[in-house]
């Protein structure tokens, strides 16, 4: 203003217009502004394990541009964004968050590639339901599938594994029946009659969370009441097996890589005797029926010429034992208790089968053997062990098996009367015998004068009078031992030859 006013004051006019004119256009001049640039930012998103796009992710950029969600080929596309460097950020449920940065210049388009991880903090699976069997079903068989359903809303892609764990009643066992499978099924085999089970899924998902299911229960089916009792012989390996006549209740007892042979129920019904290797020699063990609670009973072996634990019986009463332990006869108890010696074989020989009866006062029959197979007698003993009686004296060919009738007055048992006296035991022509104590009465029930039908070419052995005492249970089995034994019943006659069970040895019928 002080300017202006000396002008006024000292210019003459002409020059005051052009000073006015010159301030005008100072006045009047533009404020100049920095142009705005811009570029294009294309987003995409991929599952960090497996690559495949990611639909629905939510997107973001620092400096902020918006919020944008990917398509479904886990692809967005930002337009107008400014020139220079940002940041970008993806977030979706069950993912870590991620971010990278990205440098856009003017009018270019920039791409950026994100890879999202599943979070490994994730919640727990949600616990197993709907079981088979029904928690709580009876009667259940003793090899029978279980099988669960995930819980709801699980899918495929969660990848859940499974752990299954069984538990047996009576004494709480662990059995491992599956372990980090995807499976939702699993066979539980080799499971005891009448008993009750316990057992429990537990789900994993990939993060290592678990959640437990429910403790289901089911009870398996009652033991059947199987009468017979033999050895079988399965891929090398002998085991003893019970069944009912029709061999529709097969039950497999010992299942061990070791050789359990020769088993005999007890007249109380109410353990099995049986011989084991399991020592590395034949000793006696009892068991239940069931093929539980097995116990080895001897200490000194049941072994002898040609006896592989096949010369042992039950007392009558069901109470003791007697067996034979090389050149001699020993009575124990059922529990082990109580070993007492018999009687001692003759020199050079040894004891090998025998029976007990309660008739008549009481009674031993004791085969003995002497070092080759065919070399045997049968004497009655009493039942001390005292004042032995030859029975049936040393023949031509293999004598084997005497056993009691029920009333306690005869004696059946084996012979080879082909007479064929092999060095390795093998028989031609073993027929079954049955004679009363004093030697009289003796019948050949094998031969077909007396109704049988033995197929030639074949052995009748170990023969055992059945409960009712009107019929025997034996073996027959070709003569070059190759072909599987078989278990047969006839009548005391030798009539009515059954064939019971195939493959099968050494029976026992209560």
């Amino acid at each position: 203003m002080l300017l202006a006013s000396l002008v006024r004051r000292h210019c003459p006019r002409s020059v005051l217009f052009v000073f006015s004119c010159l301030l005008g256009l100072a006045a009047c001049e533009p404020n100049l502004v920095e142009p705005a640039y811009y570029g294009t930012l294309t987003v995409t998103v991929l599952d960090g394990s497996t690559s495949q796009p990611l639909a629905n992710v939510a997107v973001s950029t620092t400096p902020a541009t918006g919020s944008y969600v990917t398509d479904a080929k886990g692809q967005l596309t930002i337009t107008q964004v400014p020139v220079g460097t940002l940041s970008v950020s993806a977030r979706k449920a069950g993912y870590d968050a991620t971010s990278s940065s990205a440098t856009l210049t003017a009018g270019q388009t920039q791409s950026v590639v994100l890879l999202l991880n599943k979070t490994t903090a994730s919640a727990p699976p949600g616990a197993p339901v709907r079981p088979t069997p029904t928690p709580g079903a009876t009667a259940q068989p003793t090899t029978l599938q279980l099988a669960w359903h995930p819980a709801a809303g699980a899918l495929p892609a969660d990848s859940l594994k499974y752990d299954v764990v069984l538990y047996e009643g009576s004494n709480l066992n662990q059995r491992q029946l599956l372990t980090a499978s995807k499976d939702t099924t699993v066979t539980a085999s080799g499971l005891r009659y009448n008993t009750i089970y316990y057992w429990q899924v537990t789900v994993r998902n990939p993060a290592g969370a678990t959640a437990r299911g429910p403790v289901w229960s089911f009870q398996t089916v009652s033991l059947p009441d199987n009468r017979y009792l033999f050895a079988r012989t399965v891929g090398g390996n002998t085991d003893i097996y019970s069944s009912d006549a029709a061999g529709t209740t097969v039950v497999r007892l010992t299942s061990a890589v070791t050789v359990e042979t020769a088993p005999q129920l007890s007249p109380s019904r109410d353990l099995i005797a049986y011989s084991s290797n399991a020592s590395g020699q034949f000793q006696l063990y009892t068991m239940n029926r069931d093929g539980s609670n097995q116990r080895r009973i001897t200490t000194l072996s049941a072994e002898g010429y040609s006896n592989a634990g096949i010369g042992y019986r039950w007392s009558p009463d069901g109470s003791q034992l007697i067996y034979a332990h090389y050149d001699q006869l020993y009575r124990i108890n059922r529990d082990g208790s109580g070993l007492v010696l018999l009687a001692t074989a003759p020199a050079g020989r040894h004891f090998r089968e025998c029976d007990w009866t309660a008739q008549n006062g009481g009674r031993l029959v004791v085969q003995t053997i002497g070092s080759l197979p065919y070399d045997a007698e049968l004497y009655l003993y009493n039942v001390d062990g005292t004042g032995p009686v030859l029975l049936v004296g040393n023949l031509p060919g293999r004598l084997d098996s005497p056993s009691f009738s029920v009333d306690g007055t005869t004696v059946a048992y084996t012979r080879d009367v082909a007479g064929f006296n092999d060095v390795g035991g093998r028989q031609l022509d073993s027929h079954i015998f049955t004679q009363k104590l004093n030697g009289s009465s003796l019948v050949d029930v094998s031969s077909s004068t007396s109704g049988s039908t033995k197929a030639t070419g074949t052995n009748d052995l170990t023969p055992r009078y059945s409960p009712t005492g009107y019929q025997l249970i034996f073996v027959n089995r070709s003569n070059d031992d190759i072909a599987a034994p078989q278990v047969w019943t006839c009548d005391l006659d030798g009539r009515n030859r059954t064939k019971l069970f195939d493959n099968a040895f050494l029976p026992d019928y209560r």
